[in-house]
């Protein structure tokens, strides 16, 4: 195994992605890579993939691998020339660089190329690289894997309640009469009837912190990717405390809602817990609720931001069958017993993979002697790495912007 010292200039070159404004956007399969995210697909690429983009300015730090031809936003930079590294390689090799350090913004963060050019880096041998893009390759592969089957399970749980709740064709529904949309025996329910609703604690700002001092803090942003940034040393009633699988709302803006599926944190104000009464109902009633929130959401959120308020989800009906057919609802639990296992799982590879990448990125665990089989894609990279992917396909599309 063999590391060099090098400069940045020769592990790779960046360039600034092409103008693409929204109304010029044509859909088709090439995707629109911008600082942070794919924000549309195209019907015309402007670089060969693979490729590797991160941000130019506003959010800096982000590091995307994109496997096919794309086009890089003008809000990014993107790999223009590789120098002969591997591609993925140097996707992790740069998310490692922390590029957000290189802020030269006074207001919107903007990464300072020119403190790059220069910059000493340790950059191991191609083989090594392929070794340990594919050590890393292999836990980001099932983390992607476990978060297609966990959508998957969360649209099995919608279908299913669509099917027996909004459609009516819920089992044995045949010997059932209808009468204004409420099947004989079925019964309307107010969510506080069957449901525990716990408001957040109005913690005092002053004292967050993201130093991981006290416990972790749920705020409305935090609620879709169930992961926390900042933490507090206020001490408050354990009744506040979420746990994995309590059902969340945001109160504000959008009213984002989710399973959390992180650590124990505290519920912030404006951010609300809903538990069913009768636990056999939690996977349900997350389901239930949905549609309404949902539709406060369409009507509360106008020119200024949105609030959902108590007296709102105090007004939520909720729908439930006869006592027979009760134990039908378990679906709805055993679903989502699956998704908090995957997400488990997932972070956990997460964990691992973070730990891991420093450490190989740094050369501080060697691979040199790992036999590593190399899935038949990363051979084809590695023995005809992209040099220069610029390329145009169809119409004149942008202009090329400046470094």
């Amino acid at each position: 195994m063999t590391w060099r010292e090098d400069i940045f200039d020769n592990l790779v070159r960046l360039k600034r992605g092409f103008d693409l404004p929204e109304a010029n956007i044509e859909l088709g399969p090439y995707p629109v890579v911008a600082s942070t995210s794919i924000i549309a697909y195209h019907n015309e690429s402007r670089v060969k993939g693979p490729g590797v983009v991160t941000g130019r300015s506003g959010s800096l730090g982000s590091v995307q691998y994109v496997e096919g031809d794309y086009w890089p936003h003008n809000t990014a930079l993107y790999v223009k020339d590789f120098k002969g590294n591997f591609p993925k390689f140097v996707y992790y090799f740069l998310r490692e660089m922390h590029l957000q350090n290189f802020n030269s913004g006074a207001g919107v963060p903007t990464l300072n190329q020119n403190h790059l050019h220069k910059l000493r880096l340790h950059i191991p041998d191609l083989q090594t690289q392929r070794k340990i893009a594919a050590i890393l390759s292999v836990y980001d592969e099932l983390i992607e894997n476990n978060k297609r089957r966990i959508a998957l399970l969360e649209k099995m749980a919608e279908e299913i309640y669509r099917e027996w709740f909004v459609r009516l064709r819920f089992p044995g529904h045949e010997k059932v009469r209808v009468r204004k949309g409420i099947p004989d025996g079925w019964e309307q329910k107010l969510l506080p009837e069957i449901a525990n609703i716990t408001y957040g604690f109005p913690f005092d700002g002053s004292r967050f912190n993201d130093e991981g001092r006290g416990m972790p803090i749920i705020r409305i942003r935090n609620i879709p990717a169930s992961s926390t940034g900042d933490y507090t040393d206020e001490v408050t009633d354990e009744k506040y405390i979420v746990r994995s699988g309590d059902f969340l709302v945001g109160m504000d803006g959008e009213f984002h809602m989710n399973h959390w599926t992180g650590e124990g944190a505290y519920l912030v104000q404006r951010v609300c817990r809903i538990k069913a009464k009768d636990p056999e109902l939690d996977g349900f009633l997350a389901q239930a609720v949905r549609a309404p929130i949902k539709h406060y959401e369409s009507i509360l959120l106008g020119a200024t931001v949105g609030h959902l308020g108590a007296v709102h989800l105090k007004r939520i009906s909720i729908m439930l069958p006869p006592e027979p057919l009760r134990p039908r609802l378990r679906i709805f639990n055993d679903l989502l017993k699956q998704k908090l296992s995957l997400a488990a799982a997932t972070k956990n590879l997460a964990r691992t993979r973070d730990l891991l990448l420093p450490r190989l990125i740094s050369g501080k665990l060697s691979v040199e002697n790992l036999d590593i089989q190399f899935p038949p894609g990363m051979m084809e990279e590695y023995e005809n790495p992209p040099l220069s992917p610029l390329h145009k396909k169809g119409g004149s599309g942008g202009s090329e912007a400046e470094d």
